[in-house]
């Protein structure tokens, strides 16, 4: 493993309840996933695959370095790491928001496993999405998509506006 994957390894598995015994499985197991508790260190701002691949894009030609992007192509979902409790939203254009009671399937950076991959991974020094810079992007995709939830102000940060609670099941990648 070189050390980019091995520092992201790490920085993912100080996620998890016994980020250790996270690490040794990674570490002996290359093609494992491990079931991480969002909410700590990141939530998981999760998007339609087609708004988040679009999304991604206008990350990636933004002026900020973007943070893990992980995509779920089974279940036809982009999930952007933002920093916990940083986003809120109205439920819409089949958003979610993985934070605090939401446990995420997540593979060993630099695998795909059954449909779930890596499109950006940790770089294991933290670095994730801004709030700020995801809005935006969702702004400029909105046309694209024929979405209008983020030219109806559903997307928001902190302090942004209205605040919905998404329930998730503690299972899977949702």
């Amino acid at each position: 493993m070189n050390q980019r994957f091995r520092r992201a390894v790490e920085w993912l598995s100080a996620a998890a309840p016994d980020p250790v015994a996270c690490a040794w499985r990674w570490h002996h197991n290359e093609m494992g996933t491990e079931l991480l508790p969002a909410g700590r260190l990141w939530d998981v701002f999760m998007l339609p695959v087609q708004p988040g691949l679009l999304v991604l894009g206008a990350l990636l030609h933004g002026p900020r370095k973007p943070g893990p992007v992980l995509a779920d192509f089974d279940r036809e979902q982009v999930g952007f790491f933002v920093p916990p409790q940083a986003m809120t939203f109205r439920v819409g254009a089949g958003s979610r928001l993985a934070g605090r009671g939401t446990w995420i399937v997540v593979p060993r950076p630099g695998h795909r496993v059954h449909g779930i991959q890596w499109l950006l991974p940790p770089d294991g020094e933290g670095t994730l999405n801004e709030p700020g810079a995801l809005e935006a992007a969702l702004h400029a995709t909105a046309a694209l998509t024929g979405d209008t939830a983020a030219d109806d102000n559903r997307y928001h940060r902190r302090g942004g506006g209205a605040r919905a609670v998404a329930t998730l099941p503690p299972s899977g990648v949702h």
